[in-house]
């Protein structure tokens, strides 16, 4: 509870991330977030080896107070990014945590090369789907019945970066 109280209380002081590369050692929070929200999370594994073995992949956390709240990853194949996830602790949600990790990310994937961007998102994440739109995404098309947990469509989004 008290940990619960501390984090309302950052997200009152209005203290904004800091932004890092992923390290192994961030993982342990990683999955916790991960867990908090998604209903089919990621492995340890598999973070682990985004990190180390993936040669096109690009991940960074978001950090308050020396504590990381968030997550963002993409690969990027010659000049193409394909966001693979962003997460947000949900005691850090609701007040532009979200959007100033994907705007981080997109300026990353700009200075990278990437001239678009395209992701996944499922058609009940409204909060999602919003941030993305506002960010400058459009709706591309339909993956059907993307996610195994429960066969709910994706909505593919893509963004191109001005040259």
């Amino acid at each position: 509870m008290a940990a619960e109280a501390t984090n309302k209380l950052r997200q009152v002081s209005g203290e904004r991330p800091s932004f890092m590369m992923m390290l192994p050692d961030h993982i342990d929070r990683i999955m916790e977030i991960e867990a908090l929200s998604f209903p089919t999370p990621w492995s340890r594994r598999a973070f682990l080896f985004e990190l180390t073995e993936n040669d096109f992949a690009f991940y960074i956390v978001a950090v308050i107070n020396g504590r990381v709240v968030g997550y963002a990853g993409m690969w990027l194949v010659l000049d193409e990014a394909h966001i693979t996830n962003v997460a947000i602790h949900p005691d850090f949600r609701g007040s532009g945590n979200g959007r100033a990790l994907l705007t981080e990310l997109l300026a990353r994937a700009a200075v990278l090369g990437a001239l678009r961007i395209t992701l996944e998102v499922r058609v009940s994440n409204r909060a999602a789907r919003d941030l993305y739109r506002s960010a400058g995404f459009i709706d591309m098309g339909i993956r059907r019945k993307y996610y195994s947990d429960n066969d709910e469509d994706a909505i593919i989004m893509c963004l191109s970066i001005p040259e």
